[in-house]
């Protein structure tokens, strides 16, 4: 089967909503390549590590890849997809470059190709995420391993600010907490809580591709006893009440959620909060300051930045 390669040179701070975009117009298959991977020092200790071809990569900003069926829709997808992009700066979201260009390529070429850049990485000291299809032996028996297969959803689990995101769980989670993982995407979050001992852990998102992944990927790590997956808009609908709330979303979404989610904390729960661009970071914390929350960690990594906020 033969598809079309959408090339989007963008900026970092458009990636996650314009992949929401083309996630939502039928692209199977998404790429990113940010020159700022290779100016990064891969860890060598957890398998073999492929050098990145600079011809790939933008001298500034980001290009993103997605990929569609060629049929006789595709024009019409194409003109969504662009008009999906340029509403996005009705929220002030950079798209830099903003051009598309468009190739054709063979299933075989892509549908797989992928994979053997997705190794074994350590996020933290003591969590690991692995592909199913990798062999991986931990290191201790203190070393937590999550197995991953993003199948069509989007996500590795090696994004800045999913790292960010579990390292501020690892910093404030009580013991047998109760967890609310809003955007759940492929499950990573709510998995990483129940490993680091989570009594139980509600996931939700509105992607039923990505409430499929999540339910896939919890059961691969047989913490399906402590995490349950649901289709939901953000927490529309809930009424019970959490110790941690962990959304690693837009800054504008964390911002219309964080007046909904102090309601949802219990006193003294936590709110954390990642997806968030450096220029956007002042007026998240202003909103979440407002909703009643005391900033008490700031987590920093590239760009990014994750805040653990707490219920006065």
């Amino acid at each position: 089967m033969k598809w079309s390669e959408l090339c989007i040179h963008t900026t970092q701070e458009a990636v996650d909503p314009i992949t929401n975009v083309l996630h939502e117009s039928g692209s199977s298959g998404v790429v990113i390549e940010d020159p700022e991977d290779l100016q990064k020092d891969w860890p060598t200790d957890l398998g073999e590590v492929y050098e990145l071809d600079p011809a790939d990569y933008p001298v500034e900003g980001v290009y993103i890849k997605a990929y569609l069926p060629v049929n006789s829709f595709l024009g019409e997808t194409v003109e969504e997809i662009k008009q999906g992009i340029n509403n996005l700066l009705l929220h002030d979201i950079d798209l830099g470059h903003n051009t598309i260009t468009i190739s054709e390529v063979n299933e075989e070429e892509w549908a797989t190709a992928w994979k053997k850049y997705y190794k074994p990485v350590k996020l933290t000291d003591h969590i690991t995420i692995t592909p199913t299809w990798e062999e991986y032996q931990p290191a201790s028996d203190k070393e937590l391993v999550i197995e991953l297969d993003p199948g069509m959803a989007f996500g590795t689990g090696t994004h800045p600010t999913t790292v960010l995101c579990i390292k501020a769980l690892e910093a404030v989670m009580p013991e047998k907490a109760e967890i609310l993982d809003v955007g759940t995407g492929t499950g990573v979050l709510s998995i990483a809580s129940a490993k680091l001992g989570a009594r139980s852990v509600m996931a939700v998102d509105l992607d039923d591709v990505a409430v499929q992944s999540a339910r896939l990927n919890v059961k691969l790590n047989k913490v399906h006893d402590r995490v349950t997956v649901k289709q939901n808009n953000l927490v529309d609908n809930f009424n019970e009440s959490y110790d941690i709330i962990v959304a690693n979303l837009l800054a504008d979404i964390v911002i219309r959620l964080s007046d909904d989610a102090v309601n949802l904390l219990k006193s003294g729960g936590f709110f954390i909060t990642s997806g968030i661009i450096y220029n956007k970071k002042d007026d998240v914390r202003t909103k979440l300051e407002q909703s009643g929350l005391s900033i008490v960690k700031t987590l920093e990594e590239d760009d990014w930045i994750a805040f653990v906020a707490q219920r006065n």
